[in-house]
């Protein structure tokens, strides 16, 4: 007795002693195996220890496993409890088929995983052997690995025989490629899955600044590669990748995990992590930031973060150590689905139930009842209860759901393969014809139908959790959305949860901050391209997005834009409309001088047998006015939008009429010229060729065969002009060369006139319109000098404005010189519009000529010769009321009269009396 309390007690001191270091209590190396009989033997290889003995590396022997799993055990039972629940169903009873099991350890290691792997294929190549008598039954199928790594490689062992696996938790991408592992499968996604939802989340939140942690291995590195590849397609950047050996006993981990928590505090602006690590080294990792922060004086606010946790991790609970979430942040997981876990609860109950009665044949079991017994000296009792108080603890309920269909899958196979042949006997059935039974058969679970895909997966979507704080104590398995992989989007499922769900849009992880709309993102070269400048669109340019890459481009023909705009504006189509104050004045004055032109016809035509109606030019005075009409009208068609015929009307118009209004004026001022033509016989000539209105006619037809030329060769057009904010729609006039001859050659026909009219100044006041034909063509003259300047070196939407001035003061100027002072005297000086009233002053105006002072003396024939051509000349101003009746002029100072004949007559010629200075 006291030799076995002695023992006892150096046991106890043992196992503290490697407990301290990290060691595990069992050094033996015997297999340890949870093991059931059936007809069918499925095989399992689960992580139930963390590690193996890495002191011993170059030992023969085989490395003995260290740091009891807790979890492990609870995914085994989970696999022990689904067999014995199916053996129930009547799917197996229908073929009478029992199905058994083989549970291994992998201690979390390739190594020991493989030895496992080949413990379950030397049973099957027993059968290949001669001797078959002392050959256990085969495993058909094996369920695991749990790490993407171990599955990797036991999965090219198992190819070798074609012996299905299915893994509840292995996601790397790799495994998908049928190629390569035609033998593999798994009731779990495609880990691609996972990183486009962890994407998915980035983006819905805006986080496009995120660091990245990974454990090595072939799943660490694949997920963080198929992450960061879908990150950068979104425009996700990621500020750092570490990676975190593998195993936790590794001289190098604590180091690294060091370095990662100084990487993390040295960018306070990477607010979001996303993390492919194993739960222990998250574990060690937040023990080392809190340390950081403590010797760094600081709080552990500056710790916190969101951390999006891989299924690796998400709903392992005893990460945080003795932080709270108030020290580390908040966490967000993604999960596989799960179910109904009601019955491994039952199971669980029912192993407590039991005592020790189920460790016979489950080393496993029976090593953590010694744990427990050894360390806290419970009873038998006890130490069950103890341990079953545990497992539920470490109930994964995804990891649970997956096993069972793993479960589930076999026993359709099972019961479809061994409905019509004989699959008792050992070796009858071949492990590859489970696995085409299994890739061909739908199973039920919980009511729902499942069924592996073309590359041997179960694409079910993912749960997303949130770590809560419970009084302290962290809950995780709250489900607060689902993400579903046919439409790549989440949908939210607990409504409880829902706001602290959508709180998350508060925190903020960017390099930098977001470009509004009017600007786009200016990276440095050899920069992120999250970490950027914000520069504002040129003009013509636009962003209309938050964050754009580029500015987009205006149509420069119809749309303009400020810089910093976050749009285009229509430019505004300008012209001179018949809305714009300026136009409705001008268009005032047109229409009052039409209507003031009309009314003068009018009155010329009412009052055409007096003198002063025909001393203005009877007849072409109706035609001076019905050009300014037309002159006047041409004027309104340089407003309004322009078009094509408005554009090659208005100044064709224009020219015509006001060339027909000037002909006529240049008539008026022929006579004027031959009224101071001294020379007779030359007097004589042009009293022959002196046509009024062929003169008019010729003048006329000049313009008109220069408007014709205009037209056909390079006729005006409607054109619109771009403009930095506006549209200018105008009349391009075509030829600018012909356009000047148009005018050049009325501005020859006013300066003759004016020139003409100028010499005639000095006529009687009655007959004299020298002077104001002299005043009207000046002013014609200037008025279009100043518009040939404006016109050649301004533009804009007044540019037809000026015109259609310049266009009024000439119609203006004419009205007013020619018309307004003879209706003056039509309508108030009645009494000089008479027949009398002209004669007398002529007469005064002759008298005056003839006694007029001459410095060098004047003879008799010199003032005979001029009172004969005043006399004849006048006779061409003022016509007699009939052409072949003499006009009568009296001498009212000497009592005389004078009678000259138009035509063929001999002129009586006036005698005044001579006075000399």
């Amino acid at each position: 007795m006291a030799w076995f309390a002695f023992a006892i007690s150096i046991q106890i001191i043992f196992f503290l002693i490697t407990l301290e270091i990290g060691h595990a209590t069992d050094k033996y190396t015997r297999v340890m195996e949870a093991t059931a009989p059936g007809d069918i033997i499925i095989g399992g290889i689960f992580p139930i220890h963390e590690d193996v003995d890495k002191n011993n590396f170059f030992s023969s022997h085989q490395q003995s496993c260290i740091r009891f799993d807790e979890r492990g055990l609870t995914k085994a039972l989970a696999m022990i409890n689904a067999i014995e629940v199916m053996n129930k169903s009547p799917l197996l009873t229908a073929v009478n088929i029992t199905l058994g099991y083989r549970i291994l350890d992998s201690c979390s290691d390739t190594s020991t995983a493989l030895r496992a792997t080949a413990d379950f294929m030397r049973q099957s190549d027993c059968y290949t052997e001669s001797n078959t008598t002392t050959c256990g039954q085969p495993v058909m199928t094996v369920i695991g690995g749990s790490y993407s790594e171990i599955s990797i490689a036991i999965a090219r062992q198992l190819t070798l025989q074609m012996i299905p696996q299915i893994s509840y938790s292995s996601t790397a991408p790799i495994l998908s490629d049928k190629s390569r592992f035609p033998a593999f499968m798994r009731t779990v996604p495609n880990d691609k899955h996972q990183t486009a939802a962890m994407v998915s989340l980035l983006s819905t939140y805006n986080w496009n600044w995120v660091g990245i942690i990974t454990t090595d291995g072939d799943y660490g590195r694949s997920a963080m590669d198929h992450f960061v590849s879908q990150a950068t397609e979104k425009g996700i950047c990621v500020a750092f990748k570490s990676i975190l050996p593998q195993s936790v006993t590794s001289q190098d981990v604590y180091s690294a995990i060091k370095d990662t928590a100084t990487i993390i505090n040295n960018n306070p602006k990477v607010q979001v992590i996303v993390s492919f690590a194993r739960p222990n080294h998250m574990k060690y990792l937040y023990q080392e930031l809190k340390n950081q922060r403590l010797r760094a004086g600081q709080t552990m606010e500056s710790v916190r973060r969101v951390w999006v946790a891989s299924d690796s991790w998400s709903s392992t609970n005893f990460v945080n150590g003795n932080l709270t979430l108030r020290d580390i942040g908040q966490v967000v997981g993604f999960t596989f689905k799960s179910g109904d876990s009601s019955s491994f609860g039952e199971y669980l109950s029912r192993l407590e139930a039991a005592g020790y009665k189920y460790t016979r044949n489950n080393s496993f079991l029976q090593e953590f009842y010694r744990q427990l017994n050894v360390s806290n000296y419970f009873g038998d009792t006890e130490v069950v209860s103890e341990a079953m108080k545990k497992l539920r603890k470490h109930i994964n309920a995804a990891t649970v759901f997956s096993v069972e269909m793993a479960v589930s899958a076999i026993t359709k196979a099972v019961s479809s393969a061994c409905r019509s042949r004989d699959c008792k006997t050992p070796g009858k059935m071949q492990p590859w014809e489970m696995l085409k039974a299994l890739c061909m058969q739908e199973f039920i679970l919980g009511g729902k139908s499942y069924k592996f895909d073309s590359r041997g997966d179960l694409n079910l979507g993912y749960d997303v959790t949130m770590w809560w704080s419970d009084r302290g104590n962290i809950r995780i398995h709250d489900v607060v959305a689902e993400y579903h992989l046919h439409t790549n989007n989440f949908t939210h499922i607990n409504h409880s949860t829902t706001q602290q769900f959508q709180d998350l849009r508060n925190i903020t992880s960017k390099c930098a901050n977001s470009c509004i709309p009017g600007e786009f993102k200016k990276t440095a070269e050899g920069q992120h391209t999250c970490c950027y400048q914000c520069i504002n669109c040129t003009e013509n340019y636009y962003s209309n997005k938050t964050d754009m890459d580029q500015c987009l481009s205006c149509d420069i023909e119809s749309e303009w834009s400020a810089e910093g705009s976050s749009s285009c504006t229509p430019k505004v189509l300008l012209f001179f409309s018949w809305q714009d104050s300026f136009a409705v004045v001008l268009l005032t004055f047109s229409a009052l001088g039409i209507l003031l032109a009309l009314i003068v016809s009018a009155l010329f035509l009412h009052q055409r047998e007096t003198p002063v109606v025909k001393a203005a030019g009877g007849p072409l005075s109706q035609v001076i006015l019905f050009s300014l009409v037309i002159s006047y009208i041409s004027a309104m068609l340089f407003v309004g939008r322009p078009n094509s015929l408005q554009c090659k009307t208005r100044q064709v118009i224009f020219g015509i009429s006001f060339t027909m209004c000037v002909s006529c004026i240049l008539v008026k001022t022929l006579q004027i010229l031959l009224a101071f033509q001294l020379n007779p016989e030359l007097q004589e000539v042009l009293r022959k060729i002196f046509k009024p209105y062929v003169i008019v006619s010729i003048c006329v037809a000049l313009q008109v065969v220069i408007c014709i030329c205009w037209l056909v060769i390079k006729s005006p057009f409607n054109q619109i002009i771009m403009q930095p904010t506006t549209l200018l729609e105008e009349c391009h006039e075509g030829s600018y060369l012909a356009f000047g001859v148009m005018l050049g050659y009325i501005a020859l026909l006013a300066f003759v006139c004016f020139i003409c009219a100028f010499k005639g100044r000095k006529l009687p006041q009655f007959y004299n319109e020298a002077k104001f034909i002299t005043f009207s063509m000046l002013l014609y003259l200037i008025s279009w000098m100043l518009f040939v300047p404006i016109y050649v070196t301004t533009s804009g939407v007044y540019l037809s404005a000026v015109e259609m001035v310049v266009i009024l003061i000439s119609n203006y100027g004419i009205l007013s010189c020619h018309f307004f002072p003879k209706c003056y005297i039509i309508l108030l000086k009645k009494e000089q519009n008479t027949s009398s009233a002209f004669r007398k002053n002529l007469y005064d105006y002759s008298t005056k000529t003839s006694d007029s002072v001459s410095v060098s003396g004047s003879s008799m024939s010199e003032k005979h010769s001029r009172s004969q051509h005043l006399t004849s000349a006048l006779s061409l101003s003022v016509p007699a009321a009939s052409p072949l009746k003499p006009a009568v002029v009296t001498n009212y100072r000497d009592g005389t009269n004078c009678t000259s004949l138009n035509k063929g007559s001999a002129p009586i010629h006036f005698l005044s009396r001579r006075s000399s200075i």
